[in-house]
């Protein structure tokens, strides 16, 4: 294990290049070594890595990067230490392709692991782990099967709380509904959503649940993570409160299942040490590193079979994974974002 630092408020104000502190008895980058370049916070990948180098005795040197991973490894070019990729959002691992700073990964473990809809194209990227877009609900909210499209419900106006229209975390949702519906029909329903809401959309998904319990809104979309930390926090303490004010819905499209985005990763273009990085993302999708995904941060499997939390298994279930390729869902962003401006969400 290379514990580079844990994350806090001063670390994330460090300037992108800064490489965190190794133990003294290997030095940064070493060759017998894989280099992990990373935006997920170190302590939540860390019992994963741990696992990793605990069975194949391969150290792991770990950069966390809080922004601007592409940047620098397009920077770096040649000369990058980087081997794996790792960060959340289907959308920045293919920017990370379309930039030409990854490569195809030949891999049965992977392909058979990974459905083909949560892989990028030609095997650039696999997801690791998935977060589904929940409805977050008042507990009297009726719990009957529910769909995206409802949002728009004029019944709901003045009920629903969201957050940033162009977070991408919803630019991601408008851009699955386009990817179902095309962009006029989408329009509509973000109009709908719009007329509906009981706040500006603004805040973060806990707020969602925060304003629930205030009585502010009745429902609104929200990460299905989440709901583990919030009834999981200290008794007593106001993310406990909003966790424990809320029940949780899954919806679906009407033509298909519930929206997820996810972490993932993408062996670099110029990997020093290729073999072992595909070795580490073939560790990472086995049911050991699955379960511990689904442990660390309340986060759904992408393989089939694994247990889940049991504060998501009892609060949320199982999902249906809506079928459409994120691949086919991140085109859509552009499109998603500037809808998102003419119908004026954020205003």
């Amino acid at each position: 294990m290379t514990v580079l630092s844990k994350p806090s408020a001063r670390l994330k104000r460090i300037v992108l290049a800064t490489a965190l502190v190794l133990p003294a008895s290997l030095p940064a980058f070493a060759d017998d070594a894989l280099t992990l370049y990373t935006t997920r916070e170190p302590g939540l990948i860390q019992p994963l890595l741990d696992a990793w180098t605990n069975e194949s005795k391969v150290k792991v040197n770990t950069v966390y990067i809080k922004d601007g991973m592409l940047e620098r490894v397009k920077a770096e070019g040649e000369n990058s230490p980087a081997d794996l990729l790792m960060t959340v959002d289907a959308g920045n691992l293919i920017d990370l392709v379309e930039a030409g700073v990854t490569q195809p990964v030949v891999s049965e473990k992977l392909n058979t692991a990974v459905p083909k809809n949560l892989r990028g194209e030609d095997n650039q990227w696999y997801a690791l782990s998935m977060r589904a877009r929940v409805l977050y609900a008042d507990k009297s909210f009726p719990t009957a099967d529910w769909h995206y499209e409802q949002l728009s419900n004029p019944e709901y106006k003045g009920k629903v709380c969201l957050r940033s229209g162009q977070h991408p975390y919803n630019t991601a949702m408008i851009a699955a509904m386009i990817a179902h519906h095309g962009e006029a029909k989408t329009e509509e329903w973000l109009r709908g959503v719009k007329a509906n809401l009981a706040r500006k959309a603004t805040g973060g998904d806990r707020d969602v649940a925060r304003d629930i319990l205030g009585g502010i809104c009745d429902i609104g979309l929200a990460n299905s993570y989440y709901v583990g930390h919030m009834k999981n926090a200290k008794e007593g303490s106001d993310a406990r409160q909003w966790g424990d004010a809320i029940q949780v819905i899954k919806p679906t499209f009407e033509d298909g299942g519930t929206h997820v985005n996810i972490s993932g990763a993408a062996v670099a273009r110029h990997a020093p040490n290729k073999e072992k990085a595909v070795e580490l993302m073939e560790y990472l999708v086995s049911a050991p590193a699955q379960q511990i995904y689904a442990k660390a941060n309340y986060e759904y499997p992408v393989v089939q079979g694994i247990e889940l939390d049991p504060v998501i298994k009892e609060t949320i279930g199982d999902i249906q994974v809506d079928a459409i390729p994120l691949t086919e869902v991140v085109k859509h962003r552009k499109q998603a974002s500037l809808l998102v401006d003419k119908v004026g969400f954020d205003q």
